[in-house]
């Protein structure tokens, strides 16, 4: 311990202490050089989430759109395919097309065994025969007329 020397006056000591505090800034600063610009990429940082952040929820916003507009879309396409399954399997029975609305089910086979149901009750018309002319033959020219007129006489008491 031969190198300690003691301090006699406070202008000995003053440098002494300023020598300290400017290593001791110098090696402060070599730590936290970079500080500023560590803040202005943590700002930058921050911004860049922060429009990250609204993007994902117009992202979020418009799949929910188009998620729902999907399932509706779906819903749509499965009645017309329900529907055209109704009136096929109702012209298939032997139903009129009017009444293939009225076929209840939810797959094929129940619908084919509600048409049956309901054909069973549906009795198909059939066109009756023309009916016979009741008309006579009269003759043609001047003696059909006064045939007319002789048929059409009431000849029973007045």
């Amino acid at each position: 311990m031969s190198g300690f020397k003691a301090i006699e006056t406070q202008e000995e000591l003053d440098r002494i202490i300023q020598e300290r505090l400017n290593r001791k800034k110098e090696s402060t600063e070599k730590q936290y050089s970079d500080y500023d610009e560590i803040k202005t990429r943590n700002a930058d940082l921050e911004k860049q989430i922060g429009t990250l952040q609204s993007t994902i929820e117009e992202l979020k916003t418009s799949t929910a759109d188009y998620e729902k507009q999907l399932s509706e879309l779906n819903t749509t396409v499965a009645g017309y395919e329900t529907a055209n399954l109704r009136t096929r399997i109702a012209l298939q029975s032997g139903l009129p097309y009017d009444l293939a609305g009225r076929l209840v089910g939810t797959d094929e086979e129940s619908i084919k065994a509600d048409a049956e149901r309901l054909s069973a009750f549906v009795v198909k018309q059939q066109t009756p025969a023309p009916l016979r002319n009741t008309e006579q033959n009269l003759g043609s020219g001047k003696d059909r007329a006064y045939k007319s007129l002789l048929e059409n006489l009431n000849t029973e008491g007045e």
